[in-house]
């Protein structure tokens, strides 16, 4: 098969390292040619912290994917998130006096956006651009105001923004690769692209992605990623408490956070009669009591500080917790028992978890793969409210990876 035909999406996890090959046929329709899950090594939350780790977990889940497809990929588009990912919004104005907005007034005032954001902090390297309101004389829009008459002209921009030495040793992992990068996608951007509806990413939505040792949060308005932030705690860090404090191992700890029922109501499972842990939970230590309000107040305190620092972070003015916006769990952490009944504690009764979607006709590729199939949305049809971060050349077919992103002019 010609490879030209073509496209390759990789997401770099924690755990997991996913491939995922497609083309698009005649009729713009794609079709999945291969996919591919192998560990993942030399990556944590979004950082290459080992190179010749990484490389070669890159190369592994590639080369799978590569021979299921039979074909080979000159560029790939991956798909990650991280702590060190920084969400910036704008609002610039301008005066138009009478006159007729043009494109041209939009084009400026995202240039001068850009202009601020790269002298604010040169470190960093811009992966998203979202264009997300208009305020024209005072009255918003969510599109595009070319043509209408005004005076005024206000412009609000959110750019999603790496550190460029993290983007430097990406990008070095895949040159080791022999592929080049195509471009890169947060991971945030991709799940909720994937898994919200286009009334939902229209008119409000968080989506909370608790991950293994990250918890990353999205909220979506008038068709974009209005704020982004990743957190550096996850469920892992429940598990290393209840270690911790109860002297359990690690593989002890995870069984019985997997078999809390987070409600913090129902846990007869776990223990006696007389409020210890049951016996049958002592996999590697020898049994001693360990008390019922010992363990759920560890798991509850942890879970507390992981919600209040998501809720923090919920500061975009529009939205209001109580005004019906939509809430979206997902991750590893979305299918802890009754996790939603703790998180509504914190954002109300309008919580939605992406485990109680699963059905017998979802498939293991919907399932495993929902940011990749995000991102394969994203990049077929494109994205409405997403503005190109860098204009390249098109005669220039052989400029890199890293001169596209650090491009300023």
């Amino acid at each position: 098969m010609n490879s030209e035909d073509s496209i390759g999406i990789i997401e770099l996890g924690n755990i997991n390292i996913k491939c995922l090959i497609f083309k698009i046929k005649d009729n713009n329709e794609s079709e999945i040619l291969s996919t591919s899950i192998t560990s993942s090594e030399g990556i944590h939350n979004g950082i290459v912290v080992n190179l010749t780790k990484a490389s070669k977990a890159i190369r592994s889940c590639i080369s799978i994917t590569e021979k299921k497809a039979k074909i080979l990929l000159k560029k790939i588009n991956v798909v990650l998130e991280g702590p060190e990912f920084l969400s910036t919004k704008f609002t610039k104005h301008k005066k138009i006096n009478g006159s007729k907005i043009h494109k041209d007034d939009i084009d400026f005032l995202l240039k001068e956006a850009k202009k601020q954001l790269i002298l604010n902090d040169k470190k960093q390297s811009i992966i998203h651009i979202f264009n997300h309101n208009y305020v024209v004389d005072g009255k918003a829009f969510s599109d595009e105001p070319i043509g209408v008459y005004a005076d005024s002209l206000s412009h609000e921009i959110t750019f999603i923004t790496i550190p460029k030495n993290n983007l430097k040793n990406i990008n070095q992992a895949f040159i080791d690769c022999d592929i080049e990068i195509e471009r890169l996608i947060s991971n945030t951007f991709a799940l909720g692209a994937k898994l919200l509806n286009n009334k939902e990413l229209e008119f409000g939505s968080i989506l909370v992605d608790i991950g293994f040792e990250k918890i990353s949060l999205g909220l979506f308005k008038n068709l974009a990623l209005v704020h982004s932030i990743t957190l550096p705690m996850g469920i892992n860090h429940i598990t290393k408490d209840i270690s911790k404090v109860c002297s359990l191992s690690m593989d002890e700890s995870v069984v019985i956070r997997n078999n809390i029922d987070f409600s913090f109501q129902n846990n007869q499972n776990l223990f006696d009669a007389n409020g210890y842990l049951k016996n049958s939970y002592f996999i590697n230590s020898s049994f001693r009591k360990i008390s019922k309000n010992l363990i759920l107040n560890v798991i509850k305190a942890r879970l507390d500080e992981i919600f209040e620092t998501v809720k923090k972070q919920i500061i975009v003015p529009e939205f209001n917790l109580n005004s019906g916006i939509g809430f979206l769990l997902v991750g590893g952490g979305s299918y802890l028992p009754n996790i939603e009944k703790h998180c509504e504690k914190f954002f109300g009764p309008r919580i939605k978890k992406l485990s109680d979607n699963n059905n017998e006709k979802e498939t293991d590729l919907e399932k495993n793969f929902a940011s990749c199939l995000g991102a394969l949305r994203i990049i077929k049809d494109g994205w409405e409210t997403e503005a190109i971060s860098e204009t390249v050349d098109k005669n220039a077919k052989n400029i890199s990876f890293l001169a596209k992103i650090f491009r300023t002019n």
